[in-house]
């Protein structure tokens, strides 16, 4: 479905005319999921193991935001049985996202139920009139176009005449790299809520971007990374957060 510039080579290359007197010269050329778009991605090193490439981009770098309800209800998080399934479907939301594949969100659910086990909770444990529920929901998007493709040679030929002589100078440049996929948009989405009254007691939102075609985030890996980070401290840590591991 879908996340390195090696240098550019420059070349510079001396023609000689083969006439007397020539002078030979070389040039180099918040809740019930209202969450706000426009979302900053800043990073200062690219994704681990990347390059240069990926800086600047956001590329591995985990956006996160949480809110918990107040009060005695927010104790009842992180123990008893849970049941992760599907978010309701959303008109508004989710119209363009109607068509995904089935395999594709259930990887992105055992992620989470697998955190929620790790946090306390019972995923075994069938209650269907107590316990929880945790509404999972996953959007992907183009964020960037993929790049065009590089012209592997290009470079400038300049003239000169003096009284010492004629100047021809040539400056290549040789671009080797590969033109870079798409720039991808994951959002993973949990709500938690009371079966039996349907309260929110916890909400969450994990975002990242991989570069499609870069064999290190597949799908699985960006599951494990958006669910580890988003229930990173969970019940206890709220608000927002970056994060890179």
């Amino acid at each position: 479905m879908l996340p390195t510039r090696s240098a550019l080579l420059q070349t510079a290359f001396v023609v000689a005319l083969g006439l007397p007197g020539t002078t030979l010269l070389a040039q180099r050329g918040g809740w019930g999921g209202g969450w706000g778009d426009g979302a900053r991605w800043h990073d200062a090193g690219g994704a681990r193991g990347g390059s240069s490439r990926s800086a600047g981009s956001g590329e591995g770098l985990v956006q996160i935001s949480r809110f918990r309800i107040e009060g005695d209800a927010a104790l009842a998080l992180a123990h008893g049985p849970i049941s992760v399934v599907a978010m309701p479907y959303d008109a508004e939301v989710d119209a363009d996202f109607a068509g995904s594949d089935r395999r594709f969100n259930a990887t992105f659910e055992a992620a989470v139920e697998d955190r929620l086990v790790h946090s306390g909770y019972d995923a075994a444990t069938i209650s269907p009139g107590s316990g929880q529920v945790a509404e999972v929901r996953v959007i992907r998007i183009e964020a960037r176009p993929p790049e065009v493709p590089h012209k592997p040679v290009s470079g400038e030929v300049s003239m000169g005449v003096s009284n010492r002589g004629t100047s021809l100078g040539v400056g290549i440049m040789i671009d080797a790299t590969k033109p870079r996929g798409a720039l991808i948009s994951t959002r993973l989405e949990t709500r938690i809520r009371d079966r039996a009254s349907g309260q929110v007691l916890w909400e969450g939102r994990a975002e990242m971007l991989s570069r499609e075609g870069d064999k290190r985030w597949t799908d699985q890996a960006i599951a494990d990374k958006l669910s580890a980070g988003l229930f990173d401290g969970f019940p206890l840590k709220i608000g927002e957060a970056s994060v890179r591991r």
